[in-house]
């Protein structure tokens, strides 16, 4: 990507990407054209961006996160196996399908912030106090996977939950008894 507009220029909160129906991408920010390559750069950053349909203004943002996907997972080595992904196929349509974003959005989520303190507190780490880290069962590493697996037990949990209300709401509707 080229070099970013002059510092003085106000920038927006959010960066416009348009997609032309020559599938182009046009960063508005930059005044260039840019790859998927360079939008999925964008991500890694963590800049918030929106693609907008050129002729339409049409929300693409998801279209092309998911483009991104499949290129990935296409490459080299895929995050996802058969069964992963015919399972969540699995769950369009389905009742739960809902529940399962939710569940999945707030795992991910979890799963980032385990990692970034994980780095955070690696950052003080010698050579030396690296390697016995790696060969031992660590406290620390202990007390951040328990507090993962307990965040998920517990989404988990929420998740249950809102499935039981649900039901006895939708068996009141019908004036069908709890069971």
């Amino acid at each position: 990507m080229t070099s970013k507009k002059a510092s003085g220029a106000a920038r927006p909160a959010q960066r416009v990407i348009k997609k032309y129906p020559n599938r182009r991408l046009y960063d508005t920010d930059t005044s260039t054209y840019i790859t998927l390559a360079e939008v999925k750069q964008l991500v890694m950053e963590g800049e918030p961006f929106v693609v907008r349909d050129a002729k339409s203004g049409e929300d693409l943002t998801r279209s092309i996160l998911l483009q991104i996907i499949l290129e990935e997972e296409a490459g080299g080595a895929p995050m996802f196996s058969e069964a992963a992904l015919a399972n969540l196929i699995r769950f369009y349509g389905h009742a739960m399908q809902g529940f399962m974003g939710a569940y999945l959005e707030k795992n991910v989520q979890a799963f980032t912030d385990m990692q970034a303190k994980m780095a955070e507190q690696s950052r003080t780490l010698t050579p030396e106090m690296w390697a016995q880290f790696m060969n031992m069962q660590n406290p620390l590493m202990q007390g951040v996977m328990g507090s993962y697996v307990e965040q998920s037990k517990t989404l988990f949990d929420k998740m249950q939950e809102q499935m039981q209300k649900q039901t006895e709401q939708m068996l009141q509707a019908f004036s069908l008894p709890k069971r």
